[in-house]
């Protein structure tokens, strides 16, 4: 029995920042974003959304509403964004759970990887709390760049340490000298 190929569909939003991909499967309708692409230094967009989606066309529709908050949150206003925007089918038990308690982070503040292990009862997982960000499928709509490490240091980020310090920046999130969070950005609930 043949199987049927999934195609996908790929919009561009252009940003101060750099681009970034929305990636949706192609069903004939708008369906939700199964994958955020983050810009990488040198490389353009539309070739690394091919390099991840080798079929991936450009969409030619109108632009929804996720594509109008993500480029309304990257001029830095402030965008409640909906969760059944986003593709979860695949993301089960524990990086679902880390994912939308990430989610909960608000605007203007960051938790460290400990607090946010914490926060869902896992003691001890930071280190499991930090694979699930950076396997974040849909980075600035789910808001990895809010968890840092302890003490407040950035830590990684798939768009990079420089296009994470900006985003929390932007959302009036300050900094000491060694460009650490200042502690009453960082929320202590753990």
């Amino acid at each position: 029995m043949e199987q049927k190929r999934t195609s996908y569909t790929y919009e561009i939003i252009p940003s101060t920042l750099g681009e970034i991909g929305l990636v949706r499967r192609a069903d004939g309708g708008r369906s939700p974003i199964c994958r955020i692409l983050l810009p990488e230094a040198g490389r353009p967009m539309a070739g690394k959304i091919r390099d991840v989606f080798p079929d991936a066309v450009p969409e030619r529709g109108k632009q929804d509403e996720i594509y109008k908050q993500i480029r309304d949150f990257l001029t830095g206003d402030a965008v409640d964004f909906r969760l059944e925007n986003l593709d979860f089918g695949s993301l089960k038990g524990f990086t679902r759970r880390v994912l939308l308690a990430d989610g909960k982070i608000p605007r203007g503040r960051a938790m460290t990887y400990g607090c946010l292990a914490a926060s869902m009862g896992v003691a001890g997982g930071a280190r499991a709390v930090g694979n699930v960000m950076a396997g974040n499928p849909f980075p600035l709509v789910i808001p990895c760049h809010r968890v840092v490490r302890s003490g407040g240091s950035l830590g990684g980020f798939g768009g990079g340490v420089e296009m994470k310090k900006a985003l929390l920046m932007m959302e009036g999130v300050a900094f000491d000298a060694q460009e650490r969070v200042l502690p009453q950005y960082l929320l202590m609930k753990c």
